[in-house]
């Protein structure tokens, strides 16, 4: 077996397993997708760790200064490495967009279910601090940095960072996923901060990972969790 090749099974195509209408339960699409996200997620480490075995990277070069391919390293493995990881990173792209859209539409549906109920206000409290809990601090945000121009300030609370929430961020290991997975896309980040009269508002801003900005990381701030 080639030492170089990854060890995980390739994952399905996403658009193929999406749900196609809206018939089923939109629940079980969710998760469902949720689970193809994993799967993409974990193929691409592996394919990561395949391009870390031959010490190069996405922008590596392949070929002489003179044109020739090297002969120091494994080209074509690497060129069809490469081809699987952009064509995953754009499955990737999507599966978020339809995850962020169908728990959009969940939150929609719990949020008109409480409404319906009034009668249940312990209900609909703990389920609301449920669904848009902080799970995260903004510790430290660099001048200049992607954070410092998406507008985040240290004291932030994150409640929403891309499709990762108080429910599924685990110690923010899938923030540090979803972050090195979108690289130079834009990812929807939902704060809390406090306005000048102390009261605790919403703030939507577009964050941006990137490695080019001056500083350490693809943010350039620190985050805690909660």
């Amino acid at each position: 077996m080639d030492i170089h090749m990854p060890s995980i099974v390739s994952s399905p195509n996403p658009h193929n397993n999406a749900p196609q209408n809206g018939n089923g339960n939109a629940k079980e699409d969710l998760l469902a997708l949720m689970k193809e996200k994993d799967n993409v997620e974990a193929e691409l480490k592996a394919l990561g760790s395949v391009l870390d075995s031959h010490k190069v990277n996405m922008q590596t070069p392949l070929c002489t200064f003179d044109g020739y391919p090297r002969d120091d390293i494994d080209v074509a493995q690497i060129r069809i490495t490469r081809s699987r990881i952009i064509h995953l990173r754009n499955d990737y792209k999507g599966l978020m967009n339809k995850i962020e859209k169908g728990l959009h539409a969940h939150h929609a549906t719990i949020a008109a279910s409480l409404a319906a109920t009034p009668s249940s206000p312990a209900t609909s409290s703990s389920t609301t601090q449920l669904i848009e809990a902080p799970f995260a601090r903004v510790n430290t945000v660099v001048p200049g940095s992607p954070a410092a121009e998406a507008g985040m300030r240290p004291g932030d609370l994150i409640k929403r960072f891309g499709t990762v929430n108080a429910l599924n961020h685990s110690r923010l290991s899938r923030v540090a996923e979803l972050v090195t997975q979108n690289e130079g896309r834009p990812i929807n980040v939902l704060l809390s901060r406090k306005d000048d009269s102390g009261v605790e508002v919403n703030l939507h801003v577009s964050l941006t990972p990137r490695k080019d900005w001056g500083g350490r990381g693809l943010l350039g701030c620190h985050l805690l969790p909660l």
